[in-house]
C-alpha cells in the first residue's frame, strides 16, 4: 500500500521577506521563516536591530540580509521590489496601535494607524505581487491581522477599523491571485508579550482584563506564531487562501 505522504514543512531554495521585522512578532517570523530553509530578507526603517537580527539568524546557520525600508514611503517600497528578485513568502507584518477612546482619537492619530496598517500594506503587497507575477513565482502572502480584525475591543476604534479592513483585503487578494498560484492568508494573533506591548500588562486591571477572554490563560508569546506563520508559508498549506488562522487562545470562541 502506497501511504499519502506529507507535504514538506519546509522552505529550502525559497526567499522571504519580513516587514516590521526588527523586534518581537517581525523578528519571530524570520527567525521562524530561516528555520525552515528560507532565505530571508528583514526590513525595518532603521538599521541596527534589523542587522542584529539577521546577524543571530547566520550565526544559527540561516541565511539572512537586513535591508532598511520605511514601508510608509510608497515610492521606496516600489523601488525596492524593483531591484530585486521575487519573494516567495511575504509577510506583511509592520504595524502601530494607538489605543484611545473614540472620542480622543484625532486625524492625526487616524492617518497613523490606518495609513501603516492598511495603506502600507495594500502597496508592500502590490508592489511584491507585481515582482511574483513578473518573472512567474508561486508563493504566499502572509498579513499579520489581530483577533481585533475579528471582535471589537474597548479603546480600539482605530486598531479594529485596520485590522478589519485588512482581512476584507486579503479576500479579495485571494481571488485576484488564485489564477496565478499566489496565496494570501492572515494570521490573527490574540495579545502577544513584545517589547512593543509589555508595558501595559504593567496595568494589573488590564491584565486581569485580558487573562479572562484568553480562555487557555495565558498571554500569548512570539514563539506562538512561529508555527502558523511557517504553515502558511509552506506546501503543507498549498489549499489554504482567502483566510485568517486565529491563535487567540479561544478569545474568539464564544
Amino acid at each position: 500500500m502506497a501511504l499519502p505522504q506529507t507535504p514538506a514543512f519546509r522552505l529550502d531554495g525559497r526567499r522571504a521577506l519580513v516587514t516590521g521585522a526588527g523586534r518581537g512578532i517581525g523578528l519571530a517570523a524570520a527567525a521562524a521563516l530561516a528555520q525552515a530553509g528560507a532565505a530571508v530578507t528583514l526590513v525595518a526603517r532603521s538599521a541596527g536591530e534589523i542587522e542584529a537580527g539577521a546577524a543571530a539568524i547566520r550565526a544559527e546557520g540561516g541565511l539572512a540580509e537586513a535591508a532598511v525600508l520605511d514601508v510608509g514611503d510608497l515610492r521606496a517600497v516600489e523601488a525596492f521590489f524593483a531591484a530585486r528578485p521575487a519573494f516567495h513568502v511575504l509577510v506583511n507584518n509592520a504595524g502601530t496601535n494607538r489605543p484611545k477612546p473614540l472620542w480622543e482619537v484625532s486625524e492625526e492619530d487616524y492617518d497613523a494607524v490606518l495609513d501603516l496598517n492598511v495603506k502600507s500594506a495594500f502597496f508592500v503587497a502590490q508592489h511584491g505581487v507585481k515582482a511574483m507575477l513578473r518573472e512567474g513565482v508561486k508563493g504566499s502572502l502572509i498579513h499579520m491581522g489581530s483577533q481585533m480584525g475579528h471582535v471589537g475591543g474597548p479603546r480600539r476604534s482605530l486598531y479594529c477599523a485596520s485590522k478589519w479592513a485588512l482581512e476584507g483585503m486579503n479576500k479579495a487578494f485571494a481571488l485576484d491571485l488564485a489564477p496565478h498560484g499566489i496565496r494570501s492568508n492572515t494570521i490573527a494573533p490574540t495579545f502577544i508579550e513584545t517589547p512593543m506591548t509589555k508595558p501595559f500588562f504593567e496595568d494589573q486591571s488590564f491584565l486581569d482584563s485580558v487573562l479572562a477572554k484568553i480562555k487557555l490563560g495565558r498571554l500569548g508569546q512570539v514563539e506562538d506564531l512561529m508555527g502558523a506563520i511557517t504553515f502558511l508559508a509552506c506546501d503543507a498549506s498549498a489549499l489554504i487562501t482567502g483566510t485568517s488562522l486565529l491563535v487567540d487562545g479561544g478569545w474568539t470562541a464564544d
